[in-house]
């Protein structure tokens, strides 16, 4: 009783922390607003560390659930965001004891007579399982994926117990609708625990995206490998997030960041097959020393995302709409996909720009200092907007705008966020979805004739507006301005 009180206390505090950041009926003008700002701030800290006390605690589902709510920034404070955040690096161990048992109760046999070593010291550890080095007998180098003991028992019981916590504070704070998390939780986490199917997924995006030669996924070794115990090859590598490690190590950051956006924009817009947990510690970068290219390294394929294909093809129109600032567009596919009335907040929270940015046109201009803040503090006021909307669209887009949030975060901290590339990767990706179901759609043979030869030549235009944005910003581009220009007075 104690510990179900401590969760309880420690739930109501983080959530009431979260109420006042969008509480309407707190008016700053009763206040200094220095002081009250100060005073939100330290409520926000406080509450976030002890969410993250209960999250380490209990473990398990809770650190998920945590992981999850660090990554939603445009809805939380920063003091939750960055409290949240080292959720997915220092989660829990297990020890040494309760991985021999794993081990020895799903693959028969003792640490010792599967691996001539293996280090204690897990490599990272998780919300669900953790990882260690090992060199098999035969002397392959491998990754042990190892899941906790308790996780899978006590996984129902907890999500079962924060459902009961969330609707008493629902019960309390009314605006507080938090209740899509735990159905999200319910339907994924079963597949999480599962490494078979978590090797599954590996091995359909390493065959779906073959053609791009950048990426590496680790092989799985199924003779090894139980719905408990993964065992995949040994990849390393820098942090996606890492700069300093890039330019030590001669990596083109953008160019990282580029191939990072051709690989989601191929997953979410062509296949609609998503990895949904880009954070930095399951995207890894290495330059390979034969050829000197720089590799993507994809880890933990746990959680995908399947998209429907009216879902992805709503998606694809909207994220068109918003490239080309089609504000008829951008509101008729928002509405499709469950925004209603709040389309505006709906672009917002998609492509984490202001309105006006998104009027103007989102590949205009970079995201500023101050835009940024200025969505943070939006985020305050239309808290209970954006938890009802949250509650209407599809839940396919709940994992969407999670891993749009984590890879914004890369981009922040590579400082390559919104550039022009990004969008025209996306735009051809879109183009390309679009192009192919309308084929698919269609009998005649002259229509999808049509089809093709307008995709031809859309990607085209694009092509060369890459050309002409990469003659803009070179030497070479700035000579033949200079030269045009010079003409251009002779003529006069």
């Amino acid at each position: 009783m104690a510990l179900r009180a401590l969760k309880f206390a420690s739930l109501t505090a983080a959530a009431s922390g979260i109420y006042l950041y969008g509480n309407k009926f707190l008016d700053p003008n009763d206040f200094g607003v220095v002081r009250v700002g100060r005073a939100i701030a330290t409520v926000h800290l406080r509450s976030a560390e002890r969410l993250r006390e209960l999250c380490c605690s209990n473990r398990g589902t809770f650190i998920k659930v945590g992981q999850h709510l660090g990554a939603l920034d445009y809805l939380l404070p920063e003091e939750y965001t960055r409290t949240l955040k080292v959720l997915h690096s220092q989660a829990p161990q297990s020890t040494r004891q309760e991985i021999e048992q794993v081990i020895r109760e799903d693959l028969g046999k003792e640490i010792k007579e599967l691996f001539i070593s293996f280090e204690d010291t897990p490599l990272g550890a998780a919300s669900l399982a953790q990882v260690h080095k090992a060199v098999l007998q035969d002397g392959r180098t491998v990754a042990v994926k190892i899941q906790h003991p308790k996780v899978q028992a006590q996984s129902s019981k907890d999500i079962l117990l924060m459902e009961v916590l969330l609707l008493v504070v629902k019960q309390i704070f009314p605006d507080f609708e938090f209740m899509w998390l735990v159905e999200e939780a319910k339907k994924n986490l079963p597949l999480e625990l599962d490494f078979l199917h978590e090797g599954r997924n590996a091995e359909k995006v390493a065959h779906m995206l073959k053609n791009f030669d950048f990426l590496k996924v680790p092989r799985i070794y199924w003779e090894l490998s139980t719905s408990r115990v993964l065992l995949m090859e040994f990849m390393e590598g820098g942090q996606v997030n890492d700069r300093a490690y890039m330019e030590r190590n001669g990596i083109n950051v953008n160019e990282i960041s580029r191939n990072l956006g051709k690989l989601y924009s191929e997953m979410i817009f062509v296949n609609g097959f998503v990895h949904c947990d880009p954070h930095p510690g399951n995207v890894l970068v290495k330059k390979c020393p034969a050829s000197g290219k720089a590799h993507i390294i994809l880890l933990d394929h746990g959680l995908y995302q399947v998209l429907s294909e009216s879902f992805r093809m709503d998606y694809c129109r909207l994220w068109q709409a918003l490239i080309k600032a089609d504000m008829k567009r951008v509101q008729k596919y928002s509405r499709r996909l469950g925004a209603g009335d709040l389309y505006p907040l709906f672009a917002c929270m998609l492509t984490a720009r202001s309105w006006e940015s998104v009027n103007r046109g989102i590949d205009q201009s970079p995201v500023s200092a101050s835009e940024d803040m200025e969505i943070r503090s939006n985020a305050a006021a239309y808290l209970p907007q954006i938890t009802q909307l949250l509650n209407n669209v599809p839940r396919q887009m709940l994992l969407l705008l999670k891993t749009n949030d984590l890879l914004r975060g890369i981009e922040s901290a590579l400082h390559t966020r919104a550039s022009a590339s990004s969008f025209l990767n996306m735009s051809r990706c879109c183009i390309r979805a679009v192009s192919a179901y309308q084929r698919s759609k269609s009998h005649s043979l002259y229509r999808r004739a049509q089809i093709s030869l307008t995709e031809a030549l859309s990607l085209w235009q694009i092509n060369l507006y890459e050309l002409f944005l990469w003659l803009k910003g070179s030497q070479l581009g700035n000579w033949v301005i200079a030269l045009l220009r010079r003409m251009q007075h002779f003529t006069y």
